[in-house]
């Protein structure tokens, strides 16, 4: 699966440069112009990475940071600022940042502190919790709760509900979906992806979350962002 790296700037032209850059490293890519709307999204722990910039209107950086921190998202992130003051630099990585980059900066060495921090967090950020709407998925301990309500899910259905909900607001196609949950499977087809939402769409219909994954007709499937 790509690395899912959530870019943050007030500025639309810093935004456009970075969705572009990081995307034809074969990242994926979501952009935020917001504090508030940067911490709706990064509180989800649907990301592999966050590049956030401090001054950012609504909530600074830090704010995000530190109110993502105290919820328990564990997801890394560079912080970006065009101070270069050790102290910032000191509070930030205080707050529980994982890097640091002063404006104007080189992409090559954006991209390498963001492949490094990718790397270190490895197999522990990847297992984190997500959390989207009413949905709950411990990913570790691999649980699922809907409004609170346990879902049942067989290992199947949970890897299927995983792949979309870590990808939230991305429409997945059939055979994107067969890559991720059923690997190398020859038996597998396009049919048991209908097969498998189904039942799941059947468990969370039962706890009243029938409509978090969603079919995107022509195209494939979804689990929308919170809050859209």
């Amino acid at each position: 699966m790509k690395p899912r790296v959530l870019v943050v700037d007030d500025e639309p032209g810093v935004r456009k440069a970075l969705d572009r850059g990081l995307r034809a490293e074969g990242m994926d890519v979501v952009v935020a112009g917001d504090g508030p709307s940067a911490l709706r999204l990064a509180r989800t722990g649907s990301f592999d990475a966050l590049l956030l910039d401090i001054m950012l209107p609504g909530l600074s950086g830090y704010r995000v940071l530190q109110q993502l921190r105290a919820e328990g998202v564990r997801t890394p992130v560079l912080l970006v600022s065009a101070k270069d003051g050790e102290i910032d630099q000191a509070d930030g990585l205080d707050l529980g940042a994982d890097g640091y980059l002063v404006k104007p900066f080189s992409f090559v060495v954006l991209l390498a502190q963001l492949r490094a921090v990718l790397r270190r967090a490895g197999a522990g950020a990847a297992r984190g919790p997500v959390r989207i709407g009413g949905l709950e998925m411990d990913r570790a301990a691999r649980t699922v709760r809907f409004n609170d309500v346990p879902v049942a899910l067989s290992p199947r259905e949970f890897a299927l509900l995983e792949t979309l909900a870590c990808r939230a607001g991305t429409v997945l196609t059939k055979d994107e979906l067969l890559a991720e949950v059923w690997g190398d499977e020859q038996a597998a087809t396009r049919n048991v992806v209908e097969v498998y939402v189904g039942y799941l769409r059947r468990k969370l219909d039962a706890v009243g979350g029938g409509d978090l994954v969603q079919t995107v007709r022509g195209h494939g499937y979804q689990v929308a962002q919170a809050g859209s």
